[in-house]
């Protein structure tokens, strides 16, 4: 979809312009959703009286935190191989190659139409093998659930009931953040895009999977009047760079590790780990378990103990369902945004095409 996109833009200054602006909401989403959570993770203090004695420093939490360095970042951006980033489900690798396949098929114009409009239809084709998998979707759900339950026991929501409680909350807070940001660009039809967004909502935090709940996203947004090559572009772009509940996850819980644990940090320590994050976190599209993997490397820099992930692994799966519906609302606002911000029109949000015209 994101080749589609590029491709149906007709030059790179429109890439260029309608990128730019994707960018600044992204970073702009990603600054606020990480102030957001440190705010709220301090003032709401779930790690208070838990008093942990620092953990054994050969505890394993079997996750790799070397592998978001910067460094290792950049480098990664590029793909060895097509093939190989599809194969593997690297998505920042797949987003760079779809941005250059998407301009060069821009720049040839009439003669890639033809593989441009067989993109367009596998696309769609893919889409809809999705949504059959996704009709499974509510017995992978009680599975997973099962399995935490099991394994951790059922004591395990109720140990830890006053963190989910506190996150959930301050998701709360966050959602009505990007709304309000929303409705100042796009007025009352904000609250028709939420009642839009509803099914694709319920099934990211149902699933707590941003894949499961991209191609029904796409298809609502579809219902906007705002064109196809901007939905293409924007909603592909934003998860792999607006992951805006991942993001306030992110200093939530490492602060509350710090708390558990009786580390105090600074106010500039905690603005020096927020600015860490905006790099970081960046690459989390497409890594398994990235919000965990982040807080690790996270953990490392500033000298806490990684072990410390072992308090919120065992109910990772609940609080990634709220990350993931948090998600859905953030890539959607953005999309219509974009929408826009290139002059179309936002009055009509939620009002199908025909009735439009009528």
């Amino acid at each position: 979809t994101l080749v589609v996109g590029v491709a149906h833009m007709g030059d790179t200054k429109s890439v260029g312009r309608i990128g730019g602006k994707a960018m600044l909401w992204f970073v702009s989403a990603s600054l606020v959703s990480l102030l957001l959570g440190l705010i709220m993770v301090n003032i709401l203090r779930p790690g208070d009286n838990l008093n942990l004695p620092l953990p054994d420093a050969s505890a394993a939490t079997n996750l790799n935190a070397a592998s978001l360095s910067f460094k290792d970042f950049v480098t990664h951006l590029v793909p060895k191989s097509a093939v190989e980033a599809m194969a593997n489900n690297e998505i920042l690798q797949i987003v760079v190659f779809s941005l250059f396949f998407g301009v060069a098929a821009a720049a040839l114009g009439e003669r890639a139409e033809g593989v441009i409009k067989i993109i367009d239809e596998t696309s769609h084709i893919i889409l809809t093998i999705t949504g059959y998998i996704m009709a499974l979707a509510p017995i992978a759900v009680f599975a997973a659930m099962a399995a935490t339950v099991t394994t951790q026991g059922i004591g395990i929501l109720v140990t830890y009931g006053k963190y989910l409680v506190q996150f959930y909350f301050s998701l709360g807070v966050l959602w009505l953040v990007l709304i309000a940001a929303g409705f100042l660009f796009l007025g009352r039809a904000v609250f028709r895009l939420m009642s839009l967004i509803r099914e694709p909502f319920l099934l990211g935090f149902s699933t707590a999977s941003s894949e499961a709940a991209y191609p029904v996203t796409m298809a609502q947004l579809e219902k906007l009047p705002v064109s196809k090559k901007i939905i293409s572009f924007v909603l592909p772009m934003g998860y792999s760079f607006n992951l805006d509940g991942s993001m306030m996850y992110c200093t939530f819980a490492t602060i509350f590790i710090s708390q558990a644990y009786n580390i105090p940090l600074t106010v500039p320590q905690q603005i020096t780990m927020l600015l860490v994050l905006m790099l970081t976190s960046k690459g989390m599209a497409g890594v398994p378990r990235a919000s965990l993997v982040v807080i690790a490397a996270t953990l490392v820099t500033f000298n806490l103990p990684e072990a410390g992930l072992l308090l919120i692994i065992g109910i990772d799966q609940f609080l990634d369902m709220g990350r993931t519906a948090t998600n859905v609302i953030g890539n959607s606002l953005a999309t219509a945004v974009i929408g826009r911000w290139e002059g179309e029109t936002a009055e009509t949000i939620g009002i199908p095409a025909a009735a439009q015209a009528a």
